[in-house]
């Protein structure tokens, strides 16, 4: 189980103040990692943190992608835009969690903004590549912690260094107890 007391002292330190919503955030994030028959290494945890920081700007909370209607409606993809703790993008991408998690994303995309949902597709979609065909025991293992290259899990090296540099600050932050 993550030390809550030292997450939070540590996360301050590195990361500044947290509202309320963040903090239950990061508390249900912290809950799902703890009880994961998937993630079980403080960098795995960092690095999932770290995504998550990044692709929800720091709210730790689904959301959708941002951008004006017009924006959104502009996107390829649309109406199968980014949501979620890893920003879910296309139909087929929605098709394939809907059928592994047995509901219907395309019928209705927005429950990807459910908390347990997104949780779900983050777990699978990273522990088995299912995103890019990488996993993130390819980067991130007992072996290696190679937090730029895990960005492939997600999104090619968009932003890699920036994420890398906020799973290295929250590994610090992870202590088992």
């Amino acid at each position: 189980m993550t030390n809550r007391k030292i997450f939070y002292q540590k996360y301050r330190e590195h990361f500044g103040s947290l509202r309320q919503s963040q903090v239950t955030g990061l508390n249900f994030l912290l809950d799902k990692l703890d009880a994961s028959k998937k993630f079980d290494l403080a960098s795995e945890y960092a690095y999932i943190l770290a995504t998550i920081k990044h692709e929800c700007a720091d709210k730790y909370k689904p959301i959708t992608e941002y951008g004006s209607k017009a924006y959104l409606r502009s996107k390829k993809y649309y109406p199968y835009i980014g949501r979620g703790y890893v920003q879910l993008t296309w139909d087929f991408n929605y098709e394939k969690f809907g059928k592994l998690l047995k509901i219907d994303l395309l019928g209705n995309p927005d429950l990807v903004l459910e908390p347990e949902t997104s949780w779900k597709i983050l777990e699978l979609g990273m522990s088995k590549g299912l995103y890019t065909g990488k996993k993130l025991g390819d980067y991130v293992n007992e072996d290696k912690t190679n937090y730029r290259n895990a960005r492939r899990v997600i999104n090619g090296l968009d932003q890699a260094s920036l994420i890398a540099s906020y799973a290295r600050k929250f590994e610090e932050c992870i202590e088992f107890s």
